[in-house]
């Protein structure tokens, strides 16, 4: 499409008017515009082919009486087992337990209420043609994620790479819809119990962070699956993931923190199209005394010591 010398000539006439008012603004005045076109950016950031919400904050709320008067009682008694649970000990055990505990078993899949605490997606969210379904295995004791991968990105002349189906756990709430976190600070390795197809698959984990800007921030690690009928007992220190944002692993690594882990998920994008299979039977913390290891990656210094 051309575009004529005389538009261009109004449109940047436009710019310099806007950049000129803002640079004659109070420095107060200019730091708040230009906090307020950042927290606009960050809010209104959407994943390529998605089209934008244009809904009010009060339209997306479904309001119903009968509902809410469930939900009341629903979050009414949470409040009452946390106090109860606060009383007898961390996470409702006692002490004692808590501080002997080495393994721990965090998701099994023994029927359908557990399929309930995961959430699957894959590129149909922009419009790609890959598809994930989630059920429970033989004998309702294992959990099968199967589906079918396909790399071809969407026709909306914006996204330009598809493929992916992701396994994520829901993250999960105290009364009144209050976050909680798990706390795996007692633990250093992941332990999981699988049996693949020989696909490469990537772990995801996500912590609570401080500022907004961080929200994308997710710690990952591979996961190689063998393949054939045999199942496969998998440990990866948790010093091993390694900080990304939106996909992009980052310069300025960190550690893990363990005792604000909101969710756990699988994600397949190895863009070999065609059927895929994970079957998971539990996903549980153990705590491996031999494994000294910290921090896998370097850790740079802004102000190093002289």
């Amino acid at each position: 499409m051309a575009v004529s010398k005389t538009t261009l000539k109004t449109l940047f006439g436009v710019y310099g008017v806007i950049h000129r008012q803002t640079l004659l603004l109070p420095s107060t005045l200019r730091c708040s515009v230009i906090l307020s076109s950042r927290s606009i950016y960050e809010r209104d950031y959407r994943r390529p082919g998605q089209p934008p919400d244009t809904r009010w904050p009060w339209q997306k709320i479904q309001f119903d009486f009968s509902k809410g008067v469930e939900g009341i009682k629903k979050h009414i008694g949470l409040l009452k087992d946390e106090f109860v649970q606060r009383w007898t000990g961390p996470e409702g055990r006692p002490l004692i337990d808590h501080m002997l505990e080495q393994t721990r078993v965090q998701w099994e899949f023994r029927g359908p209420e557990s399929l309930s605490q995961w959430v699957v997606s894959s590129d149909q969210e922009i419009g790609g043609r890959s598809e994930a379904y989630i059920k429970l295995g033989k004998n309702n004791t294992t959990c099968m994620l199967y589906g079918t991968l396909c790399s071809t990105p969407p026709r909306d002349g914006e996204t330009r790479y598809s493929g992916y189906c992701t396994l994520r756990s829901k993250q999960p709430l105290a009364s009144f819809d209050r976050k909680k976190y798990y706390d795996w600070s007692s633990f250093n390795t992941l332990h999981m119990r699988i049996r693949g197809d020989g696909r490469p698959w990537m772990v995801n984990m996500s912590a609570e962070t401080f500022f907004s800007h961080q929200r994308d921030d997710i710690y990952s690690y591979f996961l190689y699956t063998r393949g054939g009928p045999y199942w496969q007992d998998v440990k990866i220190p948790f010093s091993k993931f390694f900080l990304s944002s939106r996909g992009r692993i980052q310069d300025d690594q960190h550690v893990l923190w363990l005792d604000k882990v909101k969710s756990i998920g699988f994600t397949l994008g190895d863009k070999a199209d065609g059927p895929f299979q994970l079957e998971i039977d539990f996903i549980g913390l153990c705590s491996d005394l031999a494994h000294t290891e910290e921090f896998a990656y370097e850790l740079y210094k802004r102000n190093p010591e002289v």
